[in-house]
């Protein structure tokens, strides 16, 4: 058997080798497959496992099989409603942008201080206000940021009377937004689509236009993910 250096990289290297031989043996199993499988010795093997199991990404059974933990089924979930998400939602900014409304995009929650811009759709207009998917922006200033800030982990149950949010000069003295929250099943807050660029162009009318624009994709999105609009 063969043994990976010891250092941070190759033990998180090791840890993942650990996890794919027990998600791709589709059952329990023990430390001897567990061994075959990946090469390591035991010891090295059970050493690993701790700190897995101490993670929640593996469990030991009460038959000495090693299987998958709850927080690995937890990743799982993340992963599938992500993609889910973005097949979701990229057709439905792509539409917004052809309309003509300004830059289209999807922020969801990243920690207490931060929002992160999932999806970016740019406008076809020649100025443009600059997001880039993968971007961190404030949660506590924006659109966008104030309905994550209201939702994200906080109970708030969806109306008709704050689904809805504009933000002028506030992230950016310069750029301007409008933003509508989107839930999934059991009315999970999801996210929020955002309309945002120029200050300038954001007059009383287009703000009144896009707001409705953004509201109606911000619904259909919600029903597409399993989700309940709010009535009233």
């Amino acid at each position: 058997m063969t043994q990976a250096p010891d250092s941070g990289v190759a033990a998180v290297d090791r840890a993942i080798a650990v996890l794919r031989s027990i998600a791709r043996n589709g059952a329990p199993i023990t430390l001897a497959d567990m061994a075959r499988a990946t090469g390591f010795y035991k010891s090295t093997l059970l050493r690993l496992l701790a700190s897995l199991e101490r993670s929640a990404l593996v469990v030991r059974r009460n038959d000495g099989r090693y299987a998958l933990g709850p927080y690995a089924h937890e990743l799982g979930r993340a992963y599938e409603a992500t993609y889910r998400v973005t097949a979701v939602l990229r057709p439905i900014l792509s539409e917004l942008v052809e309309k003509g409304t300004e830059s289209a995009s999807f922020h969801v929650y990243h920690d207490q201080e931060y929002r992160a811009c999932l999806l970016r759709i740019d406008s076809h207009h020649s100025t443009l206000d600059r997001i880039d998917v993968g971007d961190l922006l404030p949660i506590d200033r924006g659109a966008a940021g104030k309905l994550i800030k209201a939702f994200a982990g906080t109970g708030l149950a969806p109306s008709q009377q704050n689904l809805l949010a504009t933000s002028i000069g506030e992230r950016d003295p310069n750029c301007a937004a409008v933003a509508a929250a989107v839930f999934g099943s059991d009315n999970e807050f999801m996210g929020a689509i955002s309309l945002s660029g120029p200050k300038e162009r954001f007059t009383k009318e287009a703000v009144a236009w896009q707001s409705e624009l953004v509201t109606d994709a911000a619904k259909r999105a919600t029903e597409m993910l399993g989700g309940r609009w709010p009535t009233r």
